[in-house]
């Protein structure tokens, strides 16, 4: 007979989007949660759970609160040695610290003891699923997805293809890029809770000819997500403009060589033509919003209220190394902060709600993970809301859920995460 755990609780759940009308109804909150074969069963009263599954073993963590583990849309698990680098905008960033950090991945080992250390650091910060930009080197997509497989993580991951405007030991060929990534996406892509990516870093370290080489295998595999970036700084784009003078725009870079769909996801999204923002809710993209990246390399300011607004799936990320934290309670932080820049503070609930099912969303994974209901997978962690002095005082006056969860969303830290469930066994 299998196992089964009752984790009781304030177990939070959306029941819709808290964009939609007024935000402090999108969610409720349950006394328990029944977890069976890495599954929720079901959610509800405390005292009825326990007397319809009277074999269930219990788990009460009292009022703390119960929710999805966080998933994170958009990072780089081989920048993890060197976040938080000073001092650079993206072109110089990439060039001083991230090139010639990820150039080490050639080393099998290396890789391995990466993946393990970045897993183990967003484990204790929350987060269960994740989507990973990884190296050129196919032994770093390996190490990832071996390290996750171990931990029976449910993440997405992809080989990095550049072959230009970048050092000589970070480059592949169009021909490499197709035929390396072709046999990853065959070896790992539906393997347990693995999921494979094809990833074009972004259009100016690829020619022409392998952005046709990776639309081409896209087409070969629509079921599969593309991640890339797109208009994330003001000179980045003007650099686009120089190596695709014929472009319509920076989007139209991906566009022309079929990098542009519904299952595309698209990271920074912040400098957005008019003719981009159409396109990408006409075609259903994902749009990654990564707020502290942003604000750290000097970015700029999503614009999440207007693409809101204009009905775009939209989910919120990390982004490390570039972004200076793990935690995407830090994450959520600066999302807000952000958006009291742009005159449109995020309430609570749409802060959680991106940093679970919005993001899951933007994946195609919320029918399985990122929320708490009857059988999805049971990625779950438990959130301490007075996980600080100055936090617990804070929380003590709160005459809501939001108003308590609040303090931790602008000042927690992995202290405030109490246990992880990762396919519904604490980890």
């Amino acid at each position: 007979m299998s196992q089964k755990t009752l984790l009781m609780g304030r177990v939070l759940s959306f029941d819709r989007s808290p964009f939609d009308g007024d935000p402090t109804e999108a969610a409720s909150l349950s006394e328990a949660v029944l977890v069976e074969e890495g599954k929720v069963v079901a959610m509800g009263a405390a005292d009825d759970l326990k007397a319809s599954h009277p074999d269930a073993a219990i788990r009460d963590v009292g009022d703390k609160l119960v929710m999805a583990g966080f998933v994170d849309p958009h990072v780089h698990y081989p920048q993890t040695a060197m976040i938080a680098s000073w001092g650079k905008r993206l072109i110089d960033w990439l060039n001083s610290y991230t090139f010639p950090e990820e150039m080490k991945f050639t080393d099998p080992g290396y890789a391995a003891e990466i993946a393990e250390r970045y897993l183990d650091l967003t484990a204790a910060h929350g987060t269960t699923t994740m989507c990973s930009f990884c190296t050129i080197h196919p032994e770093s997509v390996d190490a990832f997805f071996t390290a996750a497989r171990k931990r029976g993580q449910r993440v997405v991951a992809g080989k990095t293809c550049m072959d230009r405007n970048a050092p000589e030991g970070l480059r592949d060929t169009a021909q490499t890029a197709y035929d390396q990534s072709a046999a990853l996406l065959e070896k790992w892509h539906g393997v347990d809770r693995l999921s494979y990516a094809i990833t074009p870093r972004f259009s100016p370290t690829s020619t022409p000819d392998q952005l046709e080489a990776m639309g081409a295998l896209w087409a070969e595999h629509p079921h599969c997500l593309m991640q890339t970036h797109l208009s994330e700084q003001t000179d980045e784009i003007e650099w686009v403009r120089s190596l695709f003078p014929e472009a319509r725009d920076y989007l139209d870079t991906y566009e022309k060589f079929g990098l542009l769909g519904k299952n595309g996801v698209y990271g920074h999204v912040i400098h957005l033509e008019p003719r981009e923002r159409d396109r990408l809710r006409e075609v259903d993209a994902s749009l990654i919003h990564c707020p502290t990246s942003n604000t750290f390399i000097g970015s700029g300011l999503f614009d999440m209220n207007g693409l809101m607004r204009d009905g775009h799936r939209i989910g919120l990320a990390t982004d490390t190394g570039g972004g200076s934290s793990f935690s995407m309670l830090r994450t959520m932080a600066a999302a807000y902060e952000i958006g009291q820049l742009r005159g449109r503070p995020l309430h609570p609930a749409q802060l959680l709600w991106l940093g679970t099912v919005g993001s899951a969303r933007s994946l195609h994974m919320d029918d399985c993970i990122g929320n708490i209901a009857p059988g999805m997978e049971a990625d779950l962690i438990v959130v301490n809301l007075g996980s600080t002095p100055a936090i617990a005082q804070r929380t003590a006056r709160a005459e809501d859920i939001w108003e308590a969860v609040f303090p931790t969303i602008m000042m927690g830290d992995d202290r405030a995460i109490s246990e992880v469930w990762i396919a519904g066994r604490p980890v």
